[in-house]
């Protein structure tokens, strides 16, 4: 090292290095301007540009109100936060849980331990306790009127599906809900709950809506139990004596329309024959008033033809025979006896 030239030459002096620091300063600022507007110019460039996915729409805002909404891909907009952008799925189907919570959906779900009676305790109309679970499937149709005029999309969703809910369960009986008319009552609350939301201008659509298991609660389910189980052997016992009015009325009707349909079809014989032998015993008082001896003759005939086919042995004497017996041969006829 050459220290004929150093600066450190001789004893050592700290103020002289804060001396040659002090004489560089005006070098550094020279470049500071040329930093500054790099960085803005940085800033610029990645404040700029900006993605939406697949299943997204792009909401500009300028200066905080809504100027267009951009499709998925890469665009341009204004820097500086001059322009903001909110990327909204349009595409996908939110779900809600109310009573339960998914841990981790799948083939087979798990499903979280803990009770949320908070929102599934329900009165039903006729004064009976239910734990109710459901859950609300929904979308975003317009999401202009979802940013601008909803603050908490999901939070007001479970409340109002939890108030309507509470409505509709209130009207019906314990029944009611458990059986007969839970398809009702799916439809019913995602009406009620779609028209709310449309008042709001939420920009929200109810996809599904779904009852998913409904109980009573764990104290009381040996006793609902035992209600159930004498009202399921009340229909069984009704259903049974039906079935066997079912069967003894509809064959004693069928018994009943069978005799009347032969009374009827012997006395519609009897009228046709009687008609008949009638109009026949009219045609043959014709037919003898307009020559008598020749109908005489032919009814004799008639009368012989049916008679004689029954008289089994016949015999025919000439008038004019004096002795009979040896023709009608008695010993012969005897003998066979």
């Amino acid at each position: 090292m050459d220290f004929e030239n150093s600066p450190f030459k001789g004893p050592f002096n700290p103020e002289d290095i804060i001396k040659q620091g002090k004489n560089s300063l005006p070098n550094l600022a020279k470049f500071a301007p040329v930093a500054i507007i790099v960085l803005i110019l940085l800033i610029a460039v990645f404040s700029s540009f900006y993605s939406v996915g697949p299943d997204e729409v792009g909401i500009i805002r300028f200066f905080g109100k809504y100027v267009r909404t951009t499709n998925p891909g890469l665009h341009i907009k204004i820097p500086f936060g001059i322009e903001k952008v909110n990327n909204v799925k349009v595409k996908y189907i939110f779900k809600e849980e109310f009573g339960f919570r998914a841990l981790s959906p799948g083939v087979v779900t798990k499903y979280s331990q803990k009770q949320y009676l908070d929102e599934s305790l329900m009165l039903t109309g006729d004064l009976n306790v239910l734990v109710v679970e459901w859950i609300v499937q929904f979308k975003i149709k317009d999401p202009v009127k979802l940013l601008f005029n909803i603050k908490n999309p999901r939070e007001t969703i479970r409340n109002i599906s939890e108030a309507v809910m509470r409505q509709v369960v209130g009207d019906n009986s314990v029944g009611e809900v458990l059986t007969t008319r839970r398809v009702e009552i799916n439809i019913e609350v995602q009406k009620k709950l779609q028209e709310i939301l449309d008042s709001y201008n939420s920009g929200i659509q109810i996809v599904t809506l779904k009852l998913q298991d409904v109980n009573p609660p764990d104290p009381v389910k040996p006793s609902f139990n035992e209600v159930n189980e004498a009202k399921q052997e009340k229909e069984k016992v009704i259903n049974e004596a039906w079935e066997a009015y079912n069967k003894a009325v509809p064959r004693a009707k069928g018994e009943a329309e069978k005799t009347i349909r032969k009374a009827e079809g012997y006395s519609l014989q009897r009228i046709n024959k009687s008609k008949g032998d009638a109009a026949k015993f009219i045609a043959t008082w014709q037919a003898y008033k307009d020559a008598k001896d020749v109908t005489r003759k032919r009814l004799y005939l008639e009368t012989m033809q049916e008679v004689i086919p029954k008289a089994g042995q016949k015999y025919i004497i000439d008038p004019s025979q004096k002795g009979n017996l040896p023709l009608l041969n008695l010993n012969e006829q005897k003998a066979k006896k």
